[in-house]
């Protein structure tokens, strides 16, 4: 039984993605604690498509505006609290943030403290762009100051050998799994990279 955290260095940078690889890998179930928007064609509804042997758990908070949680919350009329997160089965598990790992969850708090209120170990999802190098490094030195374990890193799209070298060497993470830019994600892709993870 493997359960892990899926937080990534900022937006867009292909949780979803690597949420269904490991889902897969691992033969998992997959939950999303808050879905901000797109309630009917979410990560969720990606999951299915791509891993259709998946359990998918429903989230927690089903927020319909495409904004950070708090913000969204707010708009919904509702105050996200962390102890309505429940781990929802002892099964093997990935857990996707929604947003980066210091996105604002009410006015006090952030993922990080939901992931320590989870207690799961994390991997991190780092995508190449400019100031990834930055981002990705403030990520891992946040979730250290925290006390988080991190499993390891996933590096998503184009490859950036020197700067993936760097960070890897300055972090001491494993990596799990490189996975590059492909021109389509479908099941067979999603099924290809899940036989490379290594966690």
């Amino acid at each position: 039984m493997k359960q892990f955290i899926v937080a990534g260095i900022g937006t867009e940078i292909g949780k979803t993605v690597i949420s269904a690889i490991l889902t897969a890998g691992l033969k998992a179930d997959y939950w999303k604690p808050v879905q901000a928007g797109d309630l009917d064609q979410g990560d969720a509804y990606w999951i299915r498509k791509w891993v259709p042997s998946a359990v998918v758990h429903p989230s927690t908070y089903g927020l319909t505006q495409p904004m950070s949680p708090h913000s969204a919350a707010e708009i919904d009329g509702l105050t996200i609290e962390l102890e309505a997160f429940k781990i929802p089965t002892s099964n093997s598990l990935i857990v996707e943030l929604a947003g980066g790992i210091m996105v604002p969850l009410n006015d006090k708090q952030t993922n990080v403290d939901l992931i320590k209120h989870l207690n799961l170990p994390v991997i991190l999802v780092s995508k190449n762009y400019l100031g990834s190098l930055n981002h990705t490094l403030l990520s891992y030195e946040i979730l250290k100051q925290h006390g988080v374990p991190m499993a390891g890193i996933v590096f998503n799209g184009p490859e950036n050998p020197s700067g993936e070298k760097f960070i890897l060497n300055h972090t001491g993470l494993p990596l799990i799994l490189r996975v590059n830019t492909e021109s389509e994600i479908n099941e067979a892709v999603i099924a290809s990279y899940a036989s490379k993870i290594d966690v």
